[in-house]
């Protein structure tokens, strides 16, 4: 694999989807900035509650599960891992707090990709961490009927060293053009990372923690505050649609990054607009619980769920939302529409004056 320009790529991504999400990203820096300065007394219980949702998050998109009690308390370092699944969550959890409080003194380096990857795999005993595959792999994927065929045949394992190498260069070197957005720059990294495809296993959460390492050196903290990987989890068809699209002919050197980049960039738009609208709740002085809960339904133009009121107040339980509903719904204050799973409330704006 010789070395990709990713500066020679940009133009084709100036499509005006693409600026025009980098633009609306650029404006929520600014005010994620603010908002970061002036609030940060109440961003503590953010971070906690992402750090949980992203170790979940990232995890469950590989197959890799526990119970609810269980993340929380691998999360908080409040117990020891069971099993493989959970030595493989704390890992990550390790990982991402080590990215979380270090990322300025993490450069992109062949060698700190390898040593995160060590990091990853510390509690499960396993020879793979921290050493790239020792065998050809491949991205495999399964239809309807059960039935597995080879979606993508990555680099091989003699090639691996020199590829990482030449992304973790070309990504560099393009960094230091005052005309490359890294906004560009980290998906079309990230794209070239999965093709590589490393090792023998970890690569999809490698993936993730290297997107939120670059994004963090690059100013975009986001992912910090809002988890970025329950966002792809939430959204896993279209990532993995994404991710074909841009792969298309990447041997040849004439992929597409542009579906990527684009979903990307949708995340963040995504991730900054729940930042924003969080905070505002967290810091409205003296709320309690409900009333939380109330200006949430209040401030939502349209429909709510149970589950999506719980998704910005993951710190409330499922009990105290359910007899809030009932306290709003007995007051006429919001309305409830339809039933069953597919349950929803609106505001019930008739009533104010």
């Amino acid at each position: 694999m010789k070395k990709p320009n990713y500066v020679e790529g940009i133009p084709a991504l100036l499509q005006p989807d693409i600026v025009s999400m980098l633009t609306r990203v650029h404006e929520y820096k600014g005010e994620q900035m603010l908002f970061v300065e002036a609030k940060s007394d109440t961003l503590t219980q953010l971070l906690e509650i992402a750090k949980i949702q992203s170790t979940e998050a990232s995890n469950k998109i590989e197959g890799i599960y526990t119970s609810d009690d269980r993340i929380k308390k691998i999360v908080l370092d409040k117990t020891i891992p069971r099993n493989r699944s959970e030595q493989e969550i704390a890992g990550y959890r390790d990982v991402l707090a080590t990215i979380h409080e270090n990322y300025d003194y993490i450069p992109l380096k062949p060698g700190t990709i390898l040593q995160l990857h060590r990091d990853l795999y510390k509690y499960s005993g396993s020879s793979i961490g921290g050493s790239y595959k020792t065998s050809d792999n491949v991205i495999a994927e399964e239809d309807a009927q059960g039935n597995q065929f080879v979606r993508f045949e990555p680099v091989p394992a003699w090639e691996t060293p020199e590829a990482v190498e030449n992304i973790c260069a070309a990504y560099n070197e393009a960094l230091q053009n005052p005309d490359a957005d890294p906004l560009l720059l980290i998906p079309m990294f990230i794209l070239d990372f999965l093709c590589v495809h490393p090792f023998n296993d970890g690569n999809g959460r490698m993936s993730r923690l290297l997107t939120l390492l670059l994004l963090y050196r690059s100013g975009y903290i986001v992912g910090k505050f809002i988890s970025i990987e329950k966002i792809i989890e939430q959204s896993k068809s279209t990532y993995y649609e994404a991710l074909q699209n841009s792969s298309a002919n990447w041997h040849e050197g004439a992929n597409d990054y542009a579906p990527f980049v684009q979903y990307m960039l949708g995340v963040l738009v995504k991730a900054h607009r729940e930042f924003s609208s969080r905070v505002q709740v967290l810091s409205a002085k003296n709320l309690s619980k409900p009333e939380r809960i109330r200006e949430i339904i209040k401030g939502t133009l349209g429909r709510i769920t149970k589950a999506e009121i719980m998704e910005q107040c993951p710190d409330i339980s499922q009990v105290t939302v359910q007899r809030t509903l009932a306290d709003l719904l007995a007051k006429g204050e919001i309305i409830k529409i339809s039933g069953g799973r597919y349950t929803s409330y609106t505001w019930n704006r008739e009533n104010e004056e």
